[in-house]
């Protein structure tokens, strides 16, 4: 089946951004795709958001989602797509969604590993999640989930493998910085590669993010990519069969000698 991952860059504004993804979902259907992965915080730019974080996520989850189910069945393609939950508390979660063709809800995943480094502290700011991981069927694939940060954990990409993923979606909000495009592009390429799975990683193209979204196959090469484009979407097709064909001589999965822990740790 075609896939599609769309960048862009998201504001304060979850109607304007709303109206940006429809723009791209489009795009990728006239491609033919029946399913386009967007980013990390598609749903507003925490740092461009007027007022508290609290009132924002409040007044936009609901209609986020509720906006992206009618796209879904309205173009009839699924979607992943990533904003913020009320866990109830203060810090809300950092969620994604991922949305049937046919509008339904599939699943939801809350962001595991908070984005603790290089001088930054998401954890200030969101709730770690505690669900573990979700794997899902949209569109005749099996998809794991995953947010920007997560990627950084082998771990977590091994268990939604043996979880059965074909292919893993990574939308991101990729920090720039020194070496950090060089880290993206490794770590998209060793979780396909060790993994033998797909990766579809959907990157926002603000002005401190790297964007660099991209398809790559189960050998970890780039089907399709973007740079810097502040907006723009690339379509692949992902197929089981090259899957199959890859594990056939490259039988990681099956030649493991250590299980995968799910167990979740405590987290602040």
């Amino acid at each position: 089946m075609l896939v599609s991952v769309g960048q862009f860059s998201p504001t304060g504004d979850v109607v304007e951004n709303l109206a940006a993804m429809r723009s791209l979902a489009e795009q990728a259907k006239g491609e033919g795709s029946e399913l386009i992965v967007f980013p990390e915080e598609s749903m507003f730019s925490i740092g461009k958001v007027e007022g508290t974080l609290a009132a924002a996520v409040d007044a936009g989850w609901s209609t986020f989602v509720q906006q992206l189910s009618l796209l879904a069945a309205e173009l009839k393609i699924a979607v992943i797509a990533g904003g913020y939950e009320s866990s109830g508390e203060e810090r809300p979660y950092n969620t994604l969604v991922a949305i049937e063709s046919d509008g339904r809800i599939a699943a939801t995943y809350r962001k595991l590993h908070l984005y603790d480094a290089f001088s930054y502290q998401e954890s200030t700011r969101i709730k770690a999640g505690d669900r573990g991981i979700q794997v899902v069927e949209l569109g005749g694939l099996r998809v794991g989930l995953m947010t920007c940060y997560d990627l950084r954990f082998p771990e977590l990409a091994r268990a939604l493998a043996v979880q059965g993923a074909d292919l893993i979606a990574v939308p991101a909000a990729w920090f720039k910085g020194e070496h950090k495009i060089d880290h993206w592009e490794t770590l998209l390429k060793a979780r396909a590669i060790e993994n033998t799975v797909w990766i579809a990683a959907a990157g926002t193209s603000s002005g401190h993010t790297i964007g660099h979204s991209a398809i790559l196959d189960p050998m970890g090469v780039p089907q399709v990519f973007l740079a810097e484009e502040t907006a723009g979407v690339a379509t692949a097709e992902v197929t089981r069969n090259r899957i199959e064909e890859v594990r056939e001589f490259l039988p990681v999965l099956q030649n493991r000698r250590f299980a995968v822990n799910e167990q979740i740790e405590a987290a602040n």
